[in-house]
C-alpha cells in the first residue's frame, strides 16, 4: 500500500482505536485554534476525532477536497485549564489493520476576537483572524461544521453546513483585500453565517466582496448571500482589470440580531484537474444603516436652512 504523507517524509497513521496526545501549556479561558494535516487511506467512511477534554469533534474525511488526497484543517477550543492535552484519535474499527487516517503538520494559534469596526455591525469581516497557515502549504485551511461561534476557528462566524469551506490566504489565492479570504465550496453545503447587532425596524444595507480566488475555478461563480428574511444571488462576471466585485442587499431588522450567511449557488471544480473543490470568494463583508432614509432628511434640512435665511435677508 502506498501512503500519503503530506508534508517532509513523516507522518503518523492511527490504526484501528488508536490515539496520539500531547500535553500543551495555554491562557485559561482564552481561544485556541489547532491546524493539521490530515488524509484517509481505505475506507470512505474513515474519520479523525480532535479534542482538548472536554471539548471534541469528529471530523469526516470522507470528502476529499483536492487532487492531491490530502487537507489541512482547523479546530477550535476555549482553554479550560493552563495546561490541556491535545488528542488525536481514530474512532473507527476497519477490517483491514492498514487502514486509518495519517496526521501531519500540526500547529496551534492563540485567537483574538477582533474589535467591530466603527460603523459596521459584522466582527471580523474582513477574515483577518483565523487559524493557524503554513506558509508552504498551497492549499487553504478547512474549516468544517462548528456551531458554535464562541469557539470557532473563524472568530465571529460559525460554518453550520455538511461540508467545509476553504480560509485561503493572498499568498497562494487571489484575496479582494488584506491577505485572508473565504472561498466557498460545494454549494449548498458549506454555508458560513453570523448573528450580527441590529435595531428592529431600521434599514440596514449588507455589502460584500465577491470573487474569482484565481485557482482555475470553473465559471460560473455565483454566491447566495442572507440577510435577515431577505436573500439575493449574485453571480460573479469576470473583468480585466479586477477578480473581484462589491454587492449589496438591502434589508430591514426585524430582531435585535439578525442572521447573515453565504454559500455558493453552483458546485465548481478546477479545470486543470476536474475533481479539486472549489468556489467563489467573499470577503470585505459589512452590515450598516442604510443611507437612504438618511439622505432625503439631510437633504431636507439643508432646504429649510437655505429657505430660513433667504426669508432673514428679504425681511431685513
Amino acid at each position: 500500500m502506498i501512503l500519503i504523507v503530506p508534508q517532509g517524509t513523516h507522518a503518523v497513521r492511527l490504526g484501528n482505536d488508536a490515539e496520539i496526545n500531547q500535553q500543551v501549556r495555554v491562557d485559561k479561558g482564552s481561544t485556541y485554534s489547532v491546524t493539521f494535516s490530515a488524509a484517509r487511506t481505505c475506507a470512505q467512511l474513515e474519520s479523525l476525532n480532535v479534542s482538548v477534554p472536554p471539548a471534541s469533534q469528529t471530523i469526516d474525511l470522507q470528502t476529499l477536497y483536492n487532487v492531491q488526497g490530502w487537507d489541512p484543517y482547523a479546530w477550535a477550543f476555549e482553554a479550560q485549564e493552563d495546561t490541556v492535552r491535545l488528542v488525536f484519535r481514530n474512532p473507527g474499527m476497519e477490517d483491514d489493520p492498514t487502514c486509518g487516517p495519517i496526521i501531519d503538520d500540526v500547529a496551534m494559534k492563540k485567537l483574538f476576537i477582533p474589535d467591530r469596526p466603527k460603523g459596521n455591525a459584522v466582527v471580523n469581516g474582513d477574515f483577518e483572524e483565523g487559524p493557524w497557515m503554513f506558509r508552504n502549504v498551497s492549499l487553504g485551511v478547512l474549516l468544517p461544521t462548528n456551531l458554535d461561534e464562541e469557539t470557532s476557528s473563524l472568530p465571529g462566524w460559525t460554518v453550520e453546513s455538511n461540508r467545509a469551506v476553504r480560509y485561503i490566504d493572498s499568498y497562494h489565492y487571489a484575496v479582494p483585500q488584506g491577505k485572508r479570504a473565504i472561498e466557498l465550496l460545494s454549494g449548498k453545503e458549506g454555508i458560513i453565517s453570523q448573528m450580527v447587532e441590529t435595531s428592529p425596524n431600521k434599514e440596514y444595507k449588507l455589502t460584500f466582496s465577491l470573487g474569482h480566488a484565481n485557482d482555475k475555478c470553473k465559471e460560473p461563480l455565483a454566491v447566495m448571500a442572507f440577510a435577515g428574511d431577505q436573500a439575493q444571488n449574485t453571480h460573479y462576471v469576470p473583468d480585466s482589470n479586477s477578480t473581484f466585485k462589491t454587492a449589496n442587499l438591502n434589508f430591514t431588522a426585524k430582531a435585535e440580531r439578525t442572521r447573515i450567511a453565504f454559500y455558493s449557488i453552483y458546485y465548481n471544480t478546477r479545470s486543470d484537474d476536474m475533481s479539486s473543490l472549489c468556489g467563489p470568494v467573499v470577503d470585505d463583508v459589512r452590515v450598516w444603516f442604510s443611507e437612504s432614509r438618511r439622505n432625503v432628511f439631510k437633504g431636507f434640512g439643508l432646504g429649510l436652512g437655505i429657505g430660513y435665511l433667504v426669508f432673514v435677508l428679504v425681511i431685513l
